[in-house]
């Protein structure tokens, strides 16, 4: 089985319909799944990403608020860098238990150094803001976009944009120049669908998050996601492969 593959948007990069999420690789206070768990030392990690590779995934999402998500991922994929497209994010860091956020320009040029140098590489393939929920204000008023489309002007970066927590910032976006939205869809949370659509037609590459919610749904969710227009890629998170397994399965035919 070798998962397909769909634009991401105008980005001209290909990401595979199922995307591994990263934050279990190095986070596991505060965050809202089903069942405590505790982070995989590097060989399981390893055995991860090899089956994510083997069934065709080609993307990993992961951010400085994933705990040491990047850190471990730097290490990992040593030698494989440019087997995979990396996701990553800037404006919320997570230390001491908590969350803090920042979206300056200044702080979006320290995070991304920051990124680049625990991921081991020259570039990001992919930078989202981490939105705290106010997407519009940071997007008008903290500069956190402009600056980012700055950095992918100097080759930093190859693609931009926000995950976002409202249509409306997702909307503003779009009208922005951003060139990857990462949106909420599972079955129990329909109401982005519109949009998703929209940005699809628009040639904005779309990322979904919380297909199963947070581990409360079932495959059929995923694939409700993934049939959807304008979606490019879900991003799903688990350490156990044969979980990503099930997980390729339900969206194998896509």
């Amino acid at each position: 089985m070798t998962l397909s593959r769909r634009r991401l948007g105008r980005t001209g990069m290909d990401v595979s319909v199922l995307g591994l999420g990263t934050v279990k690789l190095g986070r596991r206070e505060g965050v809202r799944y089903p069942e405590p768990f505790d982070l995989p030392d590097d060989a399981a990690a390893r055995r991860l990403l090899d089956t994510a590779r083997e069934i065709g995934i080609n993307l990993l999402d992961t951010a400085p608020a994933y705990g040491v998500s990047e850190e471990r991922l730097g290490g990992l994929l040593r030698g494989r860098r440019n087997d995979w497209l990396i996701c990553t994010k800037v404006g919320e860091q997570f230390e001491d238990g908590r969350s803090t956020y920042d979206f300056s320009p200044e702080a979006v040029q320290r995070s991304i150094k920051s990124s680049l140098q625990r991921l081991h590489t020259d570039r990001l393939d992919v930078v989202l803001i981490h939105s705290d929920g106010s997407d519009v204000r940071i997007l008008e008023d903290c500069g956190t976009l402009d600056c980012l489309i700055d950095l992918k002007s100097r080759g930093w970066i190859r693609a931009v944009g926000i995950s976002h927590k409202t249509v409306e910032g997702a909307e503003r976006a779009i009208a922005l120049g951003a060139d990857v939205i990462m949106a909420t869809l599972n079955l129990s949370a329909k109401e982005e669908a519109p949009l998703i659509a929209r940005a699809g037609e628009a040639g904005v590459g779309v990322l979904v998050k919380k297909a199963l919610a947070s581990g409360h749904s079932g495959t059929e969710s995923l694939r409700y996601a993934a049939s959807c227009p304008g979606v490019s890629s879900v991003v799903v998170g688990t350490l156990n492969p044969e979980h990503l397994h099930e997980d390729a399965q339900a969206v194998a035919s896509l």
